[in-house]
């Protein structure tokens, strides 16, 4: 059951209003499903945003956050209950073993880095949570085609790739992630890696 939603989002609120603009829908979504907030604790950028929308509509809100991040004074203070941890490495850890499920908005190098992790950690089996880019304004469009370059090279598999969930609508997104069955993955595909390196370099 998908209570707790992990959110991976910018601690910048960009240069368009679209982005507040969708991030306030999305936390207005997911009130409305009755889903949860866990997320990165901060009281500046999308962060806010979506937190902000999420307590407006009187739902739990619990961030993570390092120590050397709360002493700059951008923890946010009036959410549900806040964690406090030592690094960056132990709030992605913290955040996915509270969260049942993933949405990554538009944000940077620390976005980019815990949907890395998410998709790695499904790939080889030691996350089962799903993951959804909410693709506000197209943002994660060179991302996926990126993505498809990996498919099309040989370096990612099309049945992970597959199983990220896309969309930039808020209410079909949190609808497929409610709904989502992971595409099936052959259990041989490390062994066919084995084979394929030892034909390559005459093993």
């Amino acid at each position: 059951m998908i209570k707790n939603i992990g959110i991976f989002c910018g601690s910048s609120m960009g240069k368009l209003s679209v982005y507040r603009e969708q991030a306030a829908l999305l936390g207005a979504q997911m009130a409305e499903a009755k889903l949860d907030l866990i997320f990165g604790g901060g009281s500046i950028g999308l962060m806010r945003i979506i937190a902000d929308e999420m307590l407006k509509h009187r739902r739990c809100v619990v961030g993570v956050i390092p120590h050397f991040l709360a002493a700059k004074d951008i923890a946010h203070s009036g959410i549900t209950e806040m964690i406090t941890v030592d690094d960056m490495h132990q709030r992605k850890q913290r955040i996915m073993e509270l969260s049942d499920a993933f949405i990554a908005m538009p944000g940077g190098f620390g976005t980019l880095d815990e949907i890395s992790e998410v998709l790695t950690g499904f790939q080889l089996n030691t996350i089962n949570k799903p993951l959804a880019l909410y693709n506000v304004n197209n943002y994660f469009g060179h991302l996926l085609h990126l993505l498809d370059v990996m498919v099309t090279e040989g370096f990612l598999r099309q049945e992970h790739r597959l199983n990220i969930i896309v969309e930039d609508n808020p209410e079909m997104l949190i609808d497929k992630l409610l709904h989502f069955h992971p595409v099936e993955i052959p259990h041989h595909w490390v062994k066919e890696l084995i084979e394929d390196t030892g034909r390559c370099v005459g093993g």
